[in-house]
């Protein structure tokens, strides 16, 4: 396994180290808290989780964190779930994201870019300004704090005008992207029963227009809760009755009024991809968000105002909240809507370069497909202004480490990053001061003792294991919406290892103290007492040009035997023939195990994917065990419901 290979593809050099922030960070709470002064990263980590309350006091020093009314100790109580962070303090989230703008009034805060590519600038003054007068416009409807406001919004300035006017009033925020079925989204929104409506007439995506407008009525329809509705026309149509014009409302010249919350203080609501039952709605604070994306964008990101922050996303991820985050640091955020492979699968970059980013985030699965269809990225743009290219999504595959290393930059800082919309943050990636190993995270991070276990809740080094975080971290769900006792919470994280966050992904964290990420533990490939994550598989078999894409299953037989099916999608013109069907049985067997060559490889239409990408194999896994649909799959969670059908029939003609 690549662990086992010392040489790294990629090390910062000494001047690079020396300019981070993690490293004047480090040498400031060695004088003033005690951390230690030497001993690079590892040191610095060992000690953020020992001393987790020094650490997080030191981080919100560091950052200038404004607390209205002081905390009276960092941690009150330090059990998972009911971690009780900054206990007395208050503060406001969308009141340090607006900081800048008194530095930099006229420097853009936002960068808006269409599928022109052309980008379009929101100074930090005008950002400021639209915020103090929607906020001042949502008291006036009567919005107070606690109550939810949501957006069925893209990825455009208007939605962070609506998320910080919403978190300036002390309200809660959430949002979908408009791409989301009606369905999809009241599955979300009823949940919460939102006051306030947020909307498009439509969106523009791979060229052409979707308009919206009977969506939005049937949102209207469905929502009793909602007391306005509000209008973005973005496609140029009229206002339909009785909403709101959104230019009428971010007109006035209005100083922003920031509500001082409590720490815990809820932000905003993401939902899980469960693709059963309802998605889950978590709720993060605005306390708990604030400072873990401190740390996050500040420190692991190394971002700051001199900085252009790009991610491709939809406001459907919790990426895009991320993404906003990069305010808080004074970062010029680069907002993208518009289809990642329009009018060719060269777009983000072309984005990327026509924005100056400096720090580029995106999929996986795009680097993937840019490798696939021949894109070169340093031949055809000006990526000189790139200091790191990362990705999420899934596991970066060590190919599209290597081709992102001789197709971009030999000195790119390629960070694979991972964690969840749980945390709306990451548990391992990004750091700064340490080389690079292909196919690996480069770390745990700090504050967060992430380890990997075996069943009896023991530590394994080199090992495969379960994903645990065996302290608290402030942007853990303060709770989940509509769970009065908390069971659903427990539940979902901590049913394994009581008091222990569980994950549910398989990882490898090396003895180097980087991390492996092989997949869901859910649907982990278990043959023969030899268990694989299904990344592993669909990192060599989609090296394969034929293989558009491909989903691996295994499923344990009634007589104790056990069934592992790969189907693959297959690339325009290519055929499953026997040759084929060699080829990528060979490869499974040379370059991963004998043991998971599938038992039958099967060509489908098309593999189904949450709304955020994610392949969904414990859902198939059970259609294939004979659940029926409508008990093995949420419909309103899936990108394309009609693939299901198949696998649905093959179930049948199986049984």
């Amino acid at each position: 396994m690549s662990h086992a290979n010392p040489q790294p593809l990629w090390q910062p050099d000494p001047e690079r180290i020396a300019q981070a922030r993690i490293t004047e960070f480090q040498a400031w709470a060695a004088e003033y808290h005690g951390a230690p002064a030497e001993g690079g990263y590892p040191a610095l980590h060992r000690w953020s989780v020992d001393e987790l309350e020094t650490f997080w006091k030191a981080v919100t020093e560091f950052f200038g964190v404004r607390f209205s009314a002081p905390c009276t100790r960092v941690l009150g109580d330090r059990s998972m779930p009911g971690a009780q962070w900054f206990p007395g303090a208050t503060l406001n989230y969308a009141e340090h994201a607006l900081r800048a703008a008194a530095d930099c009034a006229d420097e853009p805060a936002l960068l808006h870019v269409d599928e022109t590519h052309e980008p379009r600038p929101v100074s930090w003054a005008e950002l400021r300004r639209q915020v103090g007068s929607l906020a001042a416009e949502l008291r006036a409807l009567g919005v107070r704090p606690g109550d939810r406001v949501s957006g069925y919004l893209p990825n455009i300035p208007e939605a962070v005008v609506a998320l910080l006017a919403t978190a300036a009033v002390g309200a809660v925020w959430t949002s979908c992207a408009p791409d989301f079925g009606a369905r999809s989204v009241l599955d979300r929104f009823q949940q919460v029963e939102p006051v306030v409506l947020f909307t498009v007439d439509g969106y523009r995506y791979g060229g052409k227009e979707h308009d919206r407008r009977e969506t939005v009525a049937e949102l209207r329809r469905e929502l009793p809760s909602l007391r306005a509705v509000v209008h973005i026309p973005l496609l140029g149509t009229e206002a339909p009755d009785g909403a709101l014009e959104w230019r009428a409302l971010t007109a006035a010249d209005t100083e922003p009024v920031f509500e001082q919350v409590p720490f815990e203080h809820p932000l905003w609501v993401l939902y899980s991809s469960g693709t059963t039952g309802l998605p889950k709605a978590l709720v993060q604070s605005q306390g708990g968000i604030l400072v873990e994306h401190l740390k996050q964008l500040g420190l692991h990101c190394d971002l700051g105002p001199e900085d252009r922050f790009f991610w491709y996303t939809s406001t459907g991820w919790m990426m895009w909240n991320f993404l906003v985050s990069g305010l808080l640091t004074g970062t010029t955020v680069v907002l993208y809507d518009g289809s990642p492979g329009y009018p060719d699968t060269g777009a983000q970059w072309r984005v990327a370069e026509r924005t100056g980013a400096t720090l580029y985030g995106t999929s996986a699965a795009y680097v993937m497909a840019c490798r696939k269809a021949g894109v070169h990225p340093s031949r055809d743009f000006d990526l000189s202004r790139i200091g790191c290219v990362a990705t999420t999504g899934s596991p970066l595959p060590p190919d599209g480490f290597r081709w992102l290393h001789d197709e971009v930059r030999e000195d790119l800082w390629i960070a694979s990053v991972s964690g969840g919309t749980d945390v709306c943050s990451c548990f391992a990636g990004a750091v700064p001061t340490l080389p690079v190993y292909t196919g690996e995270l480069q770390a745990a991070g700090l504050g967060t003792d992430l380890q990997s276990w075996d069943p009896a809740g023991a530590p394994l080094v080199d090992e495969v294991g379960e994903l645990v975080v065996t302290n608290p971290m402030p942007s853990m769900p303060i709770r989940f919406w509509n769970d009065p006792d908390g069971s659903r919470y427990r539940d979902s994280y901590f049913d394994t290892y009581p008091g222990v966050w569980r994950h549910g992904d398989w990882i490898t964290v090396t003895s180097r103290g980087s991390v492996i990420i092989h997949g869901r533990s859910d649907s982990t490939l278990n043959r023969q007492g030899v268990r694989m994550g299904s990344a592993d598989i669909y990192e060599v078999v989609e090296r394969l040009p034929e293989i558009k894409e491909s989903l691996v299953i295994g499923i344990e037989q009634p007589d104790g035997g056990y069934w592992m099916p790969l189907f693959v999608h297959l690339a325009p013109g290519a055929v499953l023939d026997a040759e084929l069907q060699d080829r990528i049985k060979a490869a499974i067997r040379e370059q991963l195990s004998p043991r998971h060559v599938p038992d039958e490889i099967i060509e489908v239409p098309g593999v189904p994917h949450t709304l955020t990408g994610k392949r969904i194999e414990v859902p198939v896994k059970r259609l294939l065990q004979g659940t029926a649909l409508e008990k093995a799959v949420n419909p309103g969670s899936i990108d394309d419901l009609g693939l299901l059908g198949f696998y649905e029939e093959l179930a049948r003609k199986r049984a």
